[in-house]
């Protein structure tokens, strides 16, 4: 006996546990708000709709009226006094009711913006709240795997667990084989294959250099070369018949005599 109250005390600390998770409670808490949304969006059609409602029998109210006034209106025009006087009639009657309408309309008008904006900030609250639920879900997370590997580290024991040999033997093991990679790759640049691949490299960044040279120039950054089939220099002669001196070349860039320096120190080196 004893030992079956103690199994049902177990099970229920066991569903308890399960029921006070504290990731459950988060999802339920959410589903909580979302529903609670849901309700009062649906508080606000129902408001709306009355809302409108409202609006259209206003404006049957109003044209109802318009047209009494204009019916009045050919009554006396007729001569039909009398007949003036029942349309009028009526339409103060369809006026009151306008009064009516018109006040419940505003009402009605008022309490869809009170309904709408507490709708707004619902939203916004379920929204910083889903934002907050899940940072707490990954803290609830964390905290577990920090507790499962506390677990796992109190009774773990490298000396019993962690192979010395084994290891040894495997560092050896790949340490021999990048000194067999190396080998290889130093073979490989003695080869005829190894050269070509060297030749092609070195063709690749003569040609990259000379691109680079081409585009340093039209970028104002490199001095551009006169060939020889280039133009005489014209002299230019004063009013006084002397020859002139000629035109003094611009002054190098910052950078062009920044690069100039650099390809010196490489010359030097």
């Amino acid at each position: 006996m004893k030992r079956l109250i103690n199994w049902f005390k177990a099970l229920f600390n066991r569903t308890m546990d399960k029921v006070e998770d504290p990731e459950m409670m988060l999802d339920q808490a959410r589903r909580d708000m979302e529903s609670a949304v849901i309700q009062n969006k649906e508080r606000a059609i129902q408001a709306i709709t009355q809302r409108n409602e409202l609006e259209k029998m206003l404006a049957n109210q109003k044209a109802k009226s318009a047209n009494l006034d204009k019916q009045a209106e050919l009554a006396l025009k007729q001569g039909n006094r009398e007949l003036a006087l029942q349309i009028v009639r009526e339409k103060q009657n369809s006026d009151a009711t306008i009064q009516q309408l018109q006040q419940t309309y505003d009402q009605a008008c008022q309490a869809v913006e009170a309904v709408k904006t507490a709708v707004e900030r619902q939203q916004a609250e379920t929204r910083a709240k889903t934002a907050e639920t899940l940072a707490l879900k990954a803290q609830w997370k964390q905290a577990q795997i920090q507790n499962s590997i506390a677990k796992t580290m109190d009774g773990l024991s490298f000396d019993a667990q962690f192979n010395t040999g084994s290891y040894a033997a495997a560092s050896e093991r790949i340490s021999r084989a990048q000194s067999e990679a190396s080998a290889r790759n130093e073979m490989q640049s003695q080869s005829l294959q190894g050269r070509l691949m060297a030749m092609q490299d070195s063709s690749m960044d003569a040609a990259a250099e000379d691109e680079l040279q081409q585009m340093e120039a039209r970028l104002g950054m490199r001095p551009t070369t006169v060939s020889a089939d280039a133009p005489p220099e014209t002299v230019q002669v004063s009013e006084g018949g002397q020859a002139a001196a000629p035109a003094t070349p611009a002054p190098a860039s910052a950078a062009e005599t920044e690069l100039q320096q650099i390809e010196n120190r490489l010359k030097n080196n």
